[in-house]
């Protein structure tokens, strides 16, 4: 089991969004979406606040934080730039922060719940893994490139999804690892026993804003929801 206190969570963000651009700051149900973020963090029962960390670039995102009373790593210009390659180079806290491990916490997910997040890292403190993914379960039909099925049927044969084994699918919102073999380019690194964590979330709260429809969508769903 982890100490809490080892772990560092992070929110980062950047205003240089290209496909949907200013999404952090533009306004979305009355608010933001890394507004909806951080008053989730400051309402976790889990996170104890000295850890939670804003990594951000510009001074307006710097001015969110300060509004909500949440600390900054001041991020580089070149990380807010860059692509995510060398991971040294976009995650540039890796070795400027005194925490053993990290999750990340993405700002692209409104539906997001705290108690999800919350539940995320207790289930990483508890677990012998050294990272962590949030997934959802799909059972559905499944083709490799050269149309095999790699579907998991077990005895049944029948057309119908009730009796397929489920496959995970990564929810890309919640993400733990090891900082320090960031600086060697690996995230979560499978070479790492045991492998990383699954941690099973509802697939609705995983509603991911990257395309222009999507925050539009996005926005509905949260103001229903």
């Amino acid at each position: 089991m982890k100490n809490i206190k080892d772990v560092c969570i992070i929110v980062q963000a950047r205003l240089g969004s290209q496909r949907v651009p200013g999404k952090m700051l533009r306004p979305f149900a009355g608010t933001t979406l890394i507004d909806i973020l951080l008053e989730k963090l400051k309402n976790s029962k889990v996170i104890p606040q000295e850890n939670l960390l804003f990594s951000v670039y510009e001074p307006e995102l710097k001015e969110v934080a300060n509004k909500h009373g949440i600390k900054i790593f001041h991020r580089s210009e070149t990380s807010a730039k860059s692509e995510g390659n060398p991971l040294s180079e976009i995650y540039d806290w890796h070795d400027q922060i005194p925490f053993k491990y990290v999750i990340l916490v993405s700002a692209c997910n409104p539906l997001l719940k705290i108690e999800t997040i919350d539940n995320f890292i207790k289930g990483f403190i508890e677990a012998d893994e050294e990272g962590a993914f949030a997934v959802f379960e799909k059972k559905t039909y499944y083709w490799d490139i050269n149309g095999n099925s790699i579907t998991n049927w077990g005895d049944s044969r029948i057309m119908n999804t009730k009796f397929v084994e489920p496959i995970y699918e990564a929810a890309h919102c919640l993400y733990a690892s090891r900082i320090d073999i960031i600086k060697d380019g690996f995230w979560m690194d499978t070479n790492i026993p045991p492998q990383p964590k699954l941690v099973v979330m509802e697939e609705e709260e995983a509603f991911d804003i990257d395309y222009e429809w999507q925050f539009k969508l996005g926005e509905l769903l949260y103001q229903n929801q």
